[in-house]
């Protein structure tokens, strides 16, 4: 019986694109299950498909693992006592583990050519019948086999399924218990004619060598367990724990692809996304600790997570849910650490690049820290990710003046009285300087709101002229700390610059 100290689960995904959402939620289960169990979360790159697998894809699944802080107690970069952790560097122990199993009888050469049972299949499928390899080559005899494998006869090495097994029943962790007719599974191929291994046989290898107790994979692999539990068996191996997890699925009740839109870990990322957000996002589409806990921890995963709870039905891709709970995150971060999340938005945005007072590097942030660090409570309800921020904020950095919307210009200074209302906000700022009063937000408010009840005009109109003269349009941040934010100066010098596009008296 497994007990918990020799859990050991495998996140196996292969390289033949970017990590994507789906994998990222595999990875997260299998690694809250091993560290809920004081197990083993192993990484290992399945990259035997030569045409498709690719070193930087690799090296990016890799990079967002990271991200994500799903670290593997064993795989690439960490090591550990059963690699390597890379198919394409173990194709020595295949050969060994075939060789033993033609010793134990379990495989058998084929000596078919693609040519011959595609003709097979044709004849079937005209017949309208299920193709099945007719086992042909399990009835030539050992001797005949090795003289035509002597010869250079090209071949394939089968699985010899024992016919007198009976059917094949497993209990699934999610789906319940499982059972599939020996009669539906051939004798399928295990290497291919250039000897080269297939899936089938090479994940079963490394699940036995590596001592996998558990499988916690997407349910598109559901098809493949009955003839990998055949394998396992074929090795002498104690078949694994299965968990198949459901797929998830776009708002249009369609399997998640890229025209949901960003699909891949790394996509997020650059979207201006927190970890933390996507690990407990992702955690929820199939899983809950219980039926009201939203919002988790990393730390709350691993304690929390059971494979009872994993639910067998879709889980549906909701991103107003994601940035929901993203901005849930942002809201509890610390003013510090929210500005050193903000900081390469800042640094790196190309729509700042050009405003004069833009930070260039993270060293212009620090050298403001106080000021930055205002930042947080201006924007952090507005946003939804990272990348939200430099448009909202632009206005900021544009010093004496700022690029004004049209709209916004013909809605509400192009309009009676807006030259006055700025006129007198003019004057009115420049007396806090002068009555020795402080450059502070309550200061700026106090001040401007006598202005709609000294002339009698209903706020609004005065507002949205001044906010439109500041920060460049109708919607933004609170003016008053804007003003506060933007400085005195700067601040008059746009009020005198919007006075030019209203209507004059």
């Amino acid at each position: 019986m497994t007990t918990e100290s020799n859990i050991r689960v495998r996140f196996a995904p292969s390289p033949t694109g970017n990590l994507h959402i789906g994998g990222a939620r595999t990875a997260i289960y299998n690694w809250a299950f091993a560290k809920q169990h004081n197990g083993k979360f192993i990484l290992r790159i399945e990259d035997t498909d030569p045409e498709r697998s690719t070193l930087e894809n690799t090296t990016q699944i890799i990079r967002s693992l990271r991200w994500l802080g799903l670290n593997w107690d064993e795989g690439p970069e960490v090591g550990g006592d059963f690699g390597p952790y890379q198919q394409t560097q173990r194709s020595e122990t295949y050969k060994e583990l075939l060789k033993q199993m033609m010793e134990s009888d379990h495989v058998y050469p084929c000596f078919c050519s693609p040519k011959e049972l595609n003709a097979k299949r044709e004849i079937a499928c005209a017949a309208k019948q299920n193709y099945g390899y007719d086992r042909c080559c399990r009835l030539i005899s050992t001797d005949e086999a090795q003289a035509r494998i002597a010869a250079g006869e090209p071949h394939t090495w089968r699985l010899k399924i024992p016919l007198n097994r009976g059917d094949i029943t497993f209990d699934d962790a999610v789906y319940g218990s499982i059972t599939v007719p020996i009669s539906e599974l051939d004798d399928f191929i295990m290497v291919r004619s250039d000897g080269t291994p297939t899936y089938n046989f090479v994940v079963c290898a490394d699940d036995y060598l590596m001592q996998i107790s558990h499988v916690i994979r997407g349910d598109d692999h559901l098809s493949n367990t009955p003839k990998q539990i055949l394998v396992y068996e074929a090795l002498g191996a104690t078949v694994p724990v299965f968990a198949h997890l459901s797929m998830i699925l776009g708002s249009d009740g369609k399997r998640l692809s890229k025209r949901h839109g960003a699909t891949s870990v790394e996509a997020y990322r650059d979207a201006g996304y927190l970890s933390d957000a996507l690990v407990n996002y992702l955690s929820l589409l199939g899983w809950a600790p219980d039926g009201e806990t939203t919002i988790f921890s990393r730390e709350q995963l691993k304690t929390a997570f059971d494979l009872e709870r994993v639910s067998k039905n879709p889980a549906v891709f909701d991103a107003n849910k994601l940035n929901w709970i993203n901005r849930d995150y942002m809201k509890e971060m610390s003013a510090e650490a929210f500005l050193d999340a903000l900081a390469p938005w800042l640094t790196e945005s190309e729509l700042l690049h050009n405003l004069p007072l833009a930070p260039k590097s993270t060293d212009d942030i620090y050298a403001k820290r106080s000021w930055y660090l205002q930042l947080q409570p201006l924007i952090v309800e507005r946003i939804q990710t990272f990348a939200d921020a430099a448009p909202m904020i632009a206005y900021l950095f544009s010093g004496p003046e700022v690029t004004l919307d049209k709209n916004s210009v013909e809605k509400c200074l192009r309009v009676a009285d807006a030259n006055k209302f700025l006129q007198i906000a003019i004057e009115t700022l420049a007396s806090i300087n002068d009555s020795k009063l402080a450059w502070t937000h309550e200061n700026i408010e106090a001040a401007l709101r006598s202005i709609p009840e000294h002339l009698a005009v209903k706020p609004k109109l005065v507002f949205q002229a001044i906010r439109v003269a500041i920060c460049g349009n109708m919607v933004s941040p609170p003016l008053f700390e804007s003003i506060a934010l933007i400085g005195r100066d700067f601040t008059l010098a746009r009020l005198e610059v919007a006075k030019e596009y209203t209507l004059l008296a």
